[in-house]
């Protein structure tokens, strides 16, 4: 665990007297609140050679601080302007923490998504894997790379331009109705949908698929009869996103109702 982790995870510390104090650095107290706040942070385990480590990072970072306001760093631009970005994002988020009230989820609501869920999915589901790439030239390089015996997941890591590259392109268990139709593939393009219905496992598709203004070349590794999920398995997570979505449409419109008495120049 770095200097980093030690910033980003450091909770307001409490007075020393009801958190207690670990250690003094040059007379500023480091309390046990922090300390507790940085372990939890990081999930390591609960030892005493951990929070030894992370009281010597705390300790160092104290000195450096110190250091830095010594040499009158708080008054420089750079520190100024993440000062008002941190007060801006406290401040928004303990406002909309306070002011937007998200529509309960309710138990039906998590059976009736649940229900859709498992309506929407076919008899079988694929696991996938994509090399996403911006055009038709990189495309053919790829696929030439491939006939040459070179691995897919190597290649997607080198040229892929999706989020899934770093894991070489591989992408979760997905099911959906067959044949493919436009909106029913749970969320893959229905172009990539299609070609997974067609693919043998462990093949890859001949030419790249026109997805988005970009070109992809889709593997299927594996391919099993759907299993669908119990819903007491389920219904946590399906809670979860419901409660995301909620938060997210109370949220846009709480912003709209700013937007209407607000003056904006562009």
């Amino acid at each position: 665990m770095g200097m980093a982790c030690v910033a980003q995870a450091q909770a307001p510390a409490s007075s020393a007297a009801s958190a207690g104090t670990v250690a003094t650095v040059n007379g500023t107290p480091i309390t046990q609140a922090e300390v507790d706040a940085i372990l939890r942070a990081s999930r390591q385990p609960d030892t005493s050679h951990v929070r030894q480590a992370i009281k010597n990072q705390l300790i160092a970072r104290v000195l450096i601080q110190q250091a830095a306001e010594k040499a009158n760093y708080g008054s420089k631009p750079e520190v100024q302007a993440a000062m008002q970005v941190a007060k801006a994002n406290a401040e928004t988020q303990l406002y909309l923490k306070d002011n937007v009230k998200p529509a309960p989820v309710t138990d039906s609501d998590i059976k009736a998504r649940y229900d859709e869920i498992v309506a929407s999915l076919g008899k079988d589901e694929y696991k996938p894997r994509l090399i996403v790439v911006k055009d038709a030239a990189t495309a053919a390089t790829v696929l030439s790379e491939l006939k040459a015996g070179k691995p897919f997941d190597g290649l997607a890591r080198q040229y892929s331009i999706a989020p899934s590259r770093d894991a070489g392109g591989e992408l979760p268990w997905v099911s959906f109705k067959t044949p493919a139709t436009e909106g029913k593939t749970s969320g893959l393009p229905v172009a990539i949908a299609r070609a997974l219905e067609k693919l043998p496992i462990g093949a890859v598709t001949p030419e790249s698929i026109p997805v988005d203004g970009a070109r992809a070349i889709v593997k299927l590794d594996a391919k099993r009869p759907t299993q669908v999920p119990a819903f007491n398995q389920a219904q946590a997570t399906i809670r979860q996103q419901l409660e995301a979505l909620a938060l997210e449409k109370a949220s846009a419109q709480f912003v709209g109702g700013l937007l209407k008495s607000a003056t904006i120049q562009q």
